[in-house]
């Protein structure tokens, strides 16, 4: 019994994949009322790093909507203590992976709760069932998931499609006690014209936008080109209106009493409009004559005006017309107040005149500026990951480099941000802020209405964090001294282990290995789930795995700038298997990619992984141009090597063909998939470098890096490591958890070490940490005469591979009231320990 139901957890087909039981719906009526709370929070999920969209949460005491998920989101919940189970509808703007990348990951974490009778229901853009559809190829039974386009008549089973709806039309997809929320599908003016500031390719050194000139190229562009040429997918976006149920005033019962009315249920019946009969007079009493008048409840508006295409659509939207105070076209009496404007519209869009306008065509509503502003560079979202990060730099900054964000200083060199803050031209009357985490705007009960900033949280510097490390730990200082000390003495060996040949001669350039993400199942407060960077330098660089969040941890480590720099120059992403901890994160990769690169000529990018990778990305290529690549990891086996080298026509390979030339660009001889036993079709990976010849004509051999992706103890990829510079390997359980890493096909510590032993590597990296450790794992020190363990953003470089095991008791000291197992930490869901 125990075999099979090890071999269900292989195939991914363990209990958690199960359908749930007959799910069923939550109650969308019960209502808050006007004396609920109910409020809008900004879930700022990539407002620092620039490179995914920012989410809100629309609060009611019974309900919770959510719009847009994008990566990084679950992390961002996690940190602040905010439920997923309570989230009843999630809505998003558009389908693409800077709005949606986190949503996979987020439906699977739903589906491992498995709490009975719990259900979400997802709405969008017709392009939604897309994105359903390829997710199927990875995401396992999610019965509680129920999909709906935006754009249909309500309580309909009609499916809405991009030719089908109507444009300029005000759809109302969700209506009930609580709230009706209203959708406009928003298109772009032109479906082909090319934009200059395509949303999501972070270029803050671009120029703000000329209106005069924006308009000028538009036109041009029209004349070839009309609204009504067929919309790619993707293009459409969604403006929502959230709109309260009247407030009823209250009631005053000094005029029921004079009336003859006594305290009681007829209190109730007169709330409920109903007439009722005086106790003490002759007489029927009516609403309006013991209550206050009722008054409109609150408006909030949600926009994502994308591109500068769109703003000219959206300027000229006749459906908004009855939300605008100061225009001539309604009477005022027919005008709806708006109170709160959300824009998640990014501030390439926002920063032109043309916005501005539109802006104040809502009057005395608050605005918020919720989009890629750039003040939100100097935030971190994460804030209990940067505090480690800036702990981690104080103590050994060569393993773990400054952080890549920019400061405030030097953000206003760049163009983009020369007038940040920004000069608008906006009347007094017309109130906006830039949005911070947690950033509320209340609506009810209604006497609070307003911005609430109760739940920011405060800024703090660098300084602070080091000053309250060295007060809480005084020995760290004279640590951090050693270690600079243990650097400057290195000689090239290790306890007696002499510098492998390989080694001779490296320079700081060859080669660096940045751990991106070092924990396992979702993301956490404290890791990321798995990704590796491999830095070439000017020869570019490959990512070995690519969960959700990869590109948010590229600009952390990188900056803004240099994360793009880096994705422009990814030669190959390769995948180790279908599990969405370690792949979730390539479509918001491969969608920036294609941005920055849209005016250059380039290739596709390589992307190698098991066939069900290909499926998704199949399928999701219909959604968005993903201008990538596919290549089955099978083909990249020393077998099919050797097979493909046999061939005289192995040009019939291309993708083939072209990696084997793109290795050879990047000073590679070879990329191998070795098979590992973890699920179907999972494989680890080993890098080998070409040969060099020094100064003095002697041949110096490459470089080898292997990495396991998930699996057990595995001979063949032993076997393949043989003499390895470095080996990565997944140790996800201490070596107290045998039985469970063997139930789920992972590693224990001791394990993964004995396999890097066991292959005769110089350095042995453990990585891919069960979550139940938040900080460090627990680990026997007896392993580390050669290994160390990953945390996020560690670099490192070949030249300092002599002193990766000798940082390992500083990094203890760092953490030595965190080595204890957190169980309360350790999340179950349907990719748990996957």
């Amino acid at each position: 019994m125990g075999k099979k139901k090890n071999k269900r957890r292989a195939e991914g087909k363990d209990n958690n994949d199960r359908p749930k039981k007959n799910p069923k719906p939550k109650d969308q009526n019960k209502s808050s009322g006007g004396n609920g709370k109910a409020y809008v929070q900004i879930l700022g999920n990539g407002m620092d790093t620039q490179d995914t969209s920012p989410s809100v949460l629309l609060f009611f005491d019974n309900r919770r909507f959510l719009f847009n998920v994008g990566e990084g989101l679950q992390r961002f919940l996690t940190e602040n203590k905010l439920t997923l189970s309570k989230i009843d509808d999630i809505l998003l703007s558009r389908v693409c992976s800077e709005t949606a990348g986190g949503l996979p990951g987020l439906l699977l974490t739903l589906a491992g709760m498995g709490k009975e009778r719990m259900s979400v229901n997802v709405w969008g853009p017709p392009d939604l069932d897309q994105l359903v559809e390829a997710m199927k190829s990875f995401v396992p039974n999610a019965a509680m998931v129920h999909t709906h386009s935006v754009l249909s008549t309500h309580g309909s089973n009609e499916v809405a499609s991009a030719d089908s709806m109507k444009f300029d039309h005000l759809y109302v997809p969700i209506v009930d006690e609580v709230v009706k929320i209203c959708a406009i599908p928003l298109r772009p003016r032109c479906s082909k014209v090319c934009d200059p500031m395509k949303e999501g390719s972070s270029k803050l050194n671009a120029p703000l936008v000329d209106d005069y000139h924006f308009a000028e190229d538009l036109q041009a562009q029209m004349k070839n080109s009309t609204a009504e040429d067929a919309l790619d997918p993707g293009d459409i976006s969604v403006v929502y209106i959230c709109e309260f149920p009247e407030i009823k005033g209250k009631l005053d019962r000094d005029k029921a009493a004079e009336l003859g009315l006594e305290s009681g249920p007829k209190y109730g019946e007169l709330k409920r409009g109903n007439p009722v009969k005086s106790d003490h007079l002759d007489r029927t009493i009516h609403p309006c004559d013991v209550m206050e008048p009722s008054f409109p409840g609150p408006i909030v508006l949600l926009v994502d005006c994308p591109t500068l295409s769109h703003l000219q659509e959206l300027s000229s939207l006749q459906s908004l017309t009855l939300y605008y105070s100061n225009t001539s076209e309604q009477p005022v009496e027919m005008c709806k107040k708006v109170n709160c404007l959300i824009h998640l519209s990014p501030a390439s869009v926002t920063n032109t005149t043309a916005y501005e306008q539109w802006m104040t065509r809502f009057g005395e509503a608050q605005h918020i500026m919720a989009g890629h502003e750039p003040k939100n560079i100097e935030i971190p979202i994460l804030k209990s990951s940067s505090r480690i990060a800036a702990k981690l730099n104080y103590l050994c900054p060569q393993f773990f480099p400054a952080p890549g964000f920019l400061t405030l200083k030097q953000l206003k060199s760049l163009p983009s941000v020369s007038r940040f803050p920004r000069e608008l031209s906006l009347p007094t009357s017309c109130r906006f802020i830039y949005a911070e985490n947690l950033l509320k705007f209340n609506l009810l009960p209604y006497k609070d209405l307003g911005l609430d900033n109760s739940g920011v949280a405060d800024t703090f510097s660098r300084t602070e964090i080091i000053d309250e490390l060295t007060s809480e730990i005084p020995e760290i200082v004279s640590a951090s001294e050693h270690i600079i000390q243990l650097w400057h003495g290195n000689n090239g060996t290790n306890g007696g282990t002499p510098l492998p040949s390989c080694l001779e001669g490296i320079t700081r350039e060859d080669m660096e290995i940045v751990l991106l993400g070092t924990g396992s199942s979702q993301p956490s407060k404290y890791r990321n789930v798995s990704s590796i960077f491999i830095n070439l330098f000017s020869k570019g660089g490959i990512l070995l795995d690519c969960g959700e969040g990869t590109l948010g941890q590229l600009k952390r480590r990188f900056g803004v700038e240099g994360a793009d720099e880096a994705v422009k120059g990814l030669r190959c992403i390769w995948i180790s298997h279908i599990h969405a901890d370690h792949h979730a994160g390539l479509a918001r990769i491969l969608t920036l990619r294609r941005d920055l690169l849209n005016e250059t000529p380039h290739e596709p990018l390589i992307v190698v992984g098991p066939q069900q990778l290909e499926i998704f990305l199949d399928r999701y290529q219909m959604l968005e141009d993903l201008d990538m690549q596919f290549l089955d990891s099978r083909d990249t086996t020393k077998s099919s090597w050797e097979a493909f080298e046999l061939n005289e026509d192995n040009d019939a390979n291309g993708s083939a063909s072209r990696l084997k030339n793109t290795l050879r660009e990047s000073g590679l001889i070879s990329l191998n998939s070795v098979p590992v036993i973890h699920c179907p079709q999972a494989y680890g990976i080993v890098l080998k470098a070409a040969d060099k010849t020094n100064v003095i004509g002697k041949m110096i051999p490459g470089w080898k890096i292997v990495y396991s992706g998930d699996t057990r103890p595995c001979p063949e990829l032993v076997e393949a490591s043989r003499g390895a510079t470095v080996f990565i390997h997944e140790a996800t359980f201490e070596d107290g958890m045998v039985e469970e890493a063997i139930a789920k096909n992972h590693s224990t510590m001791g394990e993964a070490v004995d396999a890097g032993d066991a292959a005769g590597a110089y350095r042995v990296i453990l990585t891919h940490f069960s979550q139940r450790y938040p900080k460090i794992p627990v680990f026997d020190e007896s392993y580390m005469n050669k290994a160390c363990v990953a945390f996020d953003l560690m670099s490192v470089n070949l030249a300092d591979l002599p002193m990766l095991p000798r940082v390992l008791p500083y990094l203890k000291l760092l953490f030595r009231d965190e080595i204890v197992v957190h169980e309360s930490d350790d999340v179950n869901s349907a990719i748990a320990e996957v």
